[in-house]
């Protein structure tokens, strides 16, 4: 693997790409991949006015993983991870550790103490609950049925303090 660069700043690009990996991971449904996209044509267009961040991984200039995340209004600290994503061909060398790292990082470095992630209970969702696992992130509660019927929302947590 060629060395993998990460940046912040948001790039017109960046909304294709941000869609083509969402796409191509099989997990999200059409419209998801437009709310991916949405998120990230606001940040464009409203800057440091949109409360949606970013981080890019990057590698050879084209990004390959990136993850959106943001504070949650009328908190002390707590920050949401909305998007977690990495290149198909590409998962599972650790590139979404390192942006989950990352991610951490700044939210720190920003005030934050707690960041919360939420999936879906599906069976096809059990690499992305095991992941968060691994990386630290606790099950915090279980939505029933929330998406559809048979399919929950479990929300994660961890503190980054």
């Amino acid at each position: 693997m060629k060395t993998i660069t990460y940046r912040q700043n948001i790039r017109p690009t960046d909304s294709d790409a941000i869609a083509e990996i969402v796409r191509g991971s099989g997990f999200f449904s059409a419209a998801e991949e437009t709310m991916a996209r949405e998120l990230a044509e606001e940040r464009l267009e409203q800057g440091g006015r949109s409360s949606y961040r970013f981080l890019f991984a990057e590698e050879d200039g084209r990004v390959i993983g990136y993850t959106c995340y943001g504070p949650i209004p009328a908190t002390a600290g707590s920050y949401d991870l909305y998007w977690i994503a990495v290149t198909q061909s590409l998962r599972g060398h650790g590139i979404g550790k390192q942006l989950l790292q990352r991610t951490g990082q700044i939210i720190r470095r920003l005030g934050g103490r707690q960041v919360y992630a939420e999936t879906s209970s599906r069976p096809q969702y059990a690499p992305t609950r095991h992941f968060y696992e691994k990386c630290g992130y606790l099950p915090e509660a279980v939505l029933k049925d929330f998406y559809a019927p048979g399919d929950s929302k479990i929300i994660y947590s961890k503190t980054i303090i």
